[in-house]
């Protein structure tokens, strides 16, 4: 994979796109979709050529503010379905607020598209709150990435469940190995799926499967030898028992990134 001088961890292997599908056929998964890479950048064209390749996957994009109408709709139309903010470990945070994002967030509405924002939960709501203003479709991913310490009771999960209210936010259950913290995977050991199944179970009770999404987070960066995608999937099974539910969950999905 191609990787940025500046990502927060530097990987030596490929995962291609006939790898991933090869991943989602053993295990039953008929369609996929490829969150923009976050070591790898605003280089979207690694995905971009699968996309085109295979018409089963789509994608999310990470873009300078200043990336033209153009450019944008013809990534729409290799497969593009939305934009990703990759905040999380961020230095410093962006101005959503500026002119750049305004009219980016203004481009992303009229492509029907979402914002997918990747982000620790301590400084989610700062972050939702331009995106509500936007009145922009947004995806949360890793669960909204609570507070290990109080991740029910924390401010960043109660600023998600408000934004869900809106009707234009979804959340991913995805990531659920990374919820004991940003650098948990510097740990050998750990219970990586103790927060992740409070957090799942009381999002399936607040929020419901029609505006839940789950993710793989294939091919687990900083985790390669103990997550595989046979874990994350009999996890996502824990979580949600119900097949009924599952399916509902899955028609979400579709109808958000296979429109």
């Amino acid at each position: 994979m191609p990787v940025s001088r500046d990502a927060w961890m530097q990987v030596d292997y490929g995962f291609s796109a006939e790898e991933l599908l090869a991943m989602l056929d053993a295990h039953g998964v008929h369609f996929g979709v490829i969150s923009g890479i976050s070591i790898s950048g605003f280089y979207n064209d690694y995905m971009i050529r699968s996309l085109r390749r295979y018409r089963r996957l789509r994608g999310t994009a990470i873009v300078a503010p200043d990336t033209g109408f153009h450019a944008l709709e013809q990534m729409a139309a290799e497969g593009i379905v939305g934009v990703r903010l990759q905040l999380a470990r961020a230095e410093q945070l962006p101005d959503l607020r500026s002119d750049a994002y305004r009219l980016l967030f203004r481009r992303v509405r009229d492509l029907g598209w979402h914002v997918h924002v990747a982000i620790e939960g301590p400084v989610l709501r700062g972050v939702l709150e331009p995106l509500l203003e936007a009145e922009v479709n947004t995806v949360i991913d890793h669960m909204g990435h609570p507070d290990p310490a109080d991740p029910l009771g924390c401010d960043g999960f109660g600023a998600m469940l408000a934004a869900v209210d809106t009707g234009r936010v979804w959340v991913k259950l995805s990531g659920g190995f990374r919820l004991l913290g940003t650098d948990t995977w510097r740990e050998p050991q750990g219970d990586l799926d103790s927060i992740a199944a409070l957090v799942a179970q009381e999002l399936l009770a607040r929020v419901g499967p029609d505006r839940l999404l789950w993710g793989s987070d294939a091919p687990f960066v900083g985790y390669e030898g103990r997550v595989s995608y046979s874990r994350v999937l009999e996890s996502f099974c824990a979580w949600v028992p119900d097949p009924a539910i599952r399916a509902e969950m899955s028609r979400t999905a579709l109808k958000l990134y296979f429109p």
